[in-house]
């Protein structure tokens, strides 16, 4: 379990500035799968076999992300989904936003 998987989602109650810089690319290297856009949020496609499949998935992210407080964007299609995080108090991310996604990294290794 990678140490960022471990830890739990902290709800932000805005009024502090988003990550940037080192300290962004140092998260950013522990969920490398995921794509950073603009500094502002991460993204990661996942494929599937089939539609089935997928929304199986979506469920478990769900799950997590009720679990834990902090809820990603969704895409769902047939055999394909994609996740969009960040944190829209700050409009910006936070740390949480890796947590999240090292916990849907384990997912879909699972």
């Amino acid at each position: 379990m990678s140490e960022l998987a471990s830890k739990t989602c902290v709800p932000c109650r805005g009024g502090v500035p988003p990550l940037r810089g080192q300290e962004l690319a140092n998260f950013h290297e522990e969920v490398p799968k995921w794509k950073v856009a603009n500094d502002h949020h991460i993204t990661r496609e996942f494929k599937f076999p089939n539609f089935r499949t997928a929304l199986d998935f979506v469920n478990r992210v769900g799950e997590v992300a009720e679990q834990q407080g902090h809820h990603p964007d969704i895409l769902l299609s047939w055999g394909r989904v994609e996740i969009t995080l960040w944190t829209h108090k700050i409009d910006g991310l936070t740390e949480s936003d890796f947590i999240m996604a090292a916990k849907i990294d384990q997912l879909q290794s699972s």
